[in-house]
This record gives structure tokens, sequence and C-alpha cells, in this order.
């Protein structure tokens, strides 16, 4: 009698063993994932997190959407996921624009910490100082020089107050100690003419909208913020190589889902996102757009955001950005 309890209770807890085991390693029903983007169609966010979702279909046999949600600071399609079930089923599209509308908006419906579980970086893409083909500076050195002998007279080109490229600019003038006017335009298009007709003198750009320009020799660019040379670029020094230390700014994304997911979904989550991020098709698609494929764990998402949170709330004090 009692062999047979025994043999019943190993067998039970054998059984609960596997259920538990299977629950770990299928933890999202077959329902699509539904990835909320706060940019419109066709950008580089949007174009990543398409790649990105197009690969996770594959590997998961579900469908993986991209729902466009754009706003000011993104604030509607973080929202949407922040109040969103905690399934697994409805992830946020996180990136730097993430962290600088924290401290750019006095109040905001969530918060960007606590009301999200980051699960993995999907890659960073680089941001450049560029000048008209016909500029007469020729690197990032002339142009510092020229601006430190001509205190308020350089004009730097961006686009508008408050976005990463704006924040950029400004960061480029408190960390190369110049005095300089930051003028913001609508969009990438407007910058790039302002720049090629010389209304402006240099610019602050993400690489990915303008690579034709640069390519076609329409633009200069004189430096990468990166950390490190671009792969696409490599004969492009990077700001600190080319003086401006301290001067690294990058643009990331990330995927989030809403903070009370359970940790199971977001291991699972995570192992997947990492295979598709640094499978050769999604890294060489990516690539090809001057987007480096990067997947991270949880905790160094995690970790990015607070200090990208910390770290743009500083620049938008010292340039004295009013709250919006």
């Amino acid at each position: 009698m009692n062999k047979r309890r025994f043999t019943r209770s190993a067998l039970a807890c054998a059984a609960l063993l596997l259920a538990a085991i299977t629950s770990q390693a299928q933890p999202l029903s077959n329902k699509p994932i539904r990835i909320v983007v706060p940019f419109g169609a066709g950008g580089v966010a949007d174009v990543t997190s398409r790649v990105v979702a197009q690969k996770l279909a594959s590997q998961l046999g579900q469908p993986v959407i991209i729902d466009n949600k754009p706003s000011a600071g993104g604030i509607v399609a973080a929202d949407t996921v922040a109040k969103s079930a905690p399934d697994g089923h409805t992830l946020f599209l996180m990136s730097n624009g993430s962290a600088v509308t924290v401290g750019l908006f006095s109040q905001l419906p969530f918060d960007m910490v606590k009301d999200f579980t980051p699960i993995s970086t999907l890659g960073y893409f680089d941001i450049g100082v560029l000048t008209a083909s016909d500029s007469r500076f020729k690197n990032l050195g002339e142009l510092v020089a020229w601006a430190k002998a001509n205190p308020g007279k350089l004009n730097i080109g961006s686009i508008a107050i408050g976005s990463t490229q704006h924040l950029a600019a400004e960061l480029f003038k408190t960390t190369a100690g110049i005095d300089a006017q930051i003028v913001p335009f609508n969009g990438t298009p407007a910058v790039v003419t302002a720049l090629r007709g010389k209304q402006i003198d240099a610019a602050v750009e993400i690489l990915t909208p303008i690579m034709g320009q640069i390519n076609s020799k329409a633009v200069n660019l004189l430096a990468i913020t990166g950390d490190k040379r671009s792969a696409l670029l490599p004969g492009v020094p990077t700001a600190q190589e080319s003086g401006v230390k301290g001067f690294v700014a990058s643009s990331w994304n990330a995927l989030a889902a809403p903070a009370k997911t359970p940790p199971e979904i977001i291991a699972r989550l995570n192992k997947e996102i990492a295979a598709a991020v640094n499978s050769p098709e999604v890294t060489q698609k990516l690539r090809e757009m001057n987007v480096q494929a990067q997947s991270s764990t949880p905790e160094q998402t995690a970790q990015l955001l607070q200090s990208e949170i910390k770290r743009w709330g500083d620049v938008i004090v010292q340039a004295k950005i009013p709250k919006q």
C-alpha cells in the first residue's frame, strides 16, 4: 500500500513538473501578437519592427501585427499598451524617444518605468553631424573651431524641438563647448533642403532616411555620434575621434510589455525576440538600413531605459526646453 501511494505521489509530482515545464515553454496562446508603434508607417522604427515581426511570426507560427499609432511623444501608443491585458499579446515599440517623453511632458497618463516591463532591444541606429557638400567645413574639428571663434553665428538644423535629433544637437553644443543656434524644421526633407540651400551651416540627423543623400555626395557626413564607426560608413570618424569627447548619442528601439506580464511570458518573448534579431536574415536587412541589430536581456533593457531617461532629462533641463 505504501509503495502504491508512493508511486501515485511520484506520478503526480512528475505530472505537475511536466505541466510547469510545458507552461514555461508555451506561455503564449496562438492569438495574434500586436506591436504598437508610436510612429507612422515607413520610418526606420516602423520598418525595423516589421522586419523583426515577420521573423517572429515565422518562429512562433502565429501572426505578429504592427499597429501604428503616431502622436506627440508617442503617448497614445504607450498608453494603449500600458492599459492592455498583460498576457504578452500587446507589446510597445519603446525607443530613446520614450525616454525623452518623460522629461519633455509635465504629465503623462502612465509611468514609463513602472507601467512597462522591457523585454529586449531590437537595434541601434546612428545620428550624424552633416554639412552641405560644398561647405567650408570638411571635418568636425573645423566646424567646432569656427564656432568657438565666432560665438552665436553657427546655425545647426534639426527636426522638431524635443526630438532626439534636436536634443542631440543641444548635447553637441554642450559637449563641444560652443555657442550656436539650433534651428528646428518640421521634417527631415526640410532640414536637407535648408542644408543644401545654405540656410543652415550644419545639421544633426538620423542617418537612415538620408543615406541616399550621403551616398550621392549631396551632403557631407562629418562624424557619427555613436560610440563606434558605422559598418556601412567605416571611413567616417565618430565625434569623439574628431575631438568632441563625451559626445555620444544614438537612437535605439526595444520591445516592452505591460508591467504585470508574468515573468515566464517575458522570458519566452525575450528568447524569441533574441533569436529573431540575431538571425542572419534580420541582421542583414537591418544592416542595409544602417541599423545595428542587437538584442538584450530584460534587465539590460530596463537599465538602458532608466539611464536614457536621466540622460535626456538632463539635456532638456540644461537646454531650458519648457515642458509640454
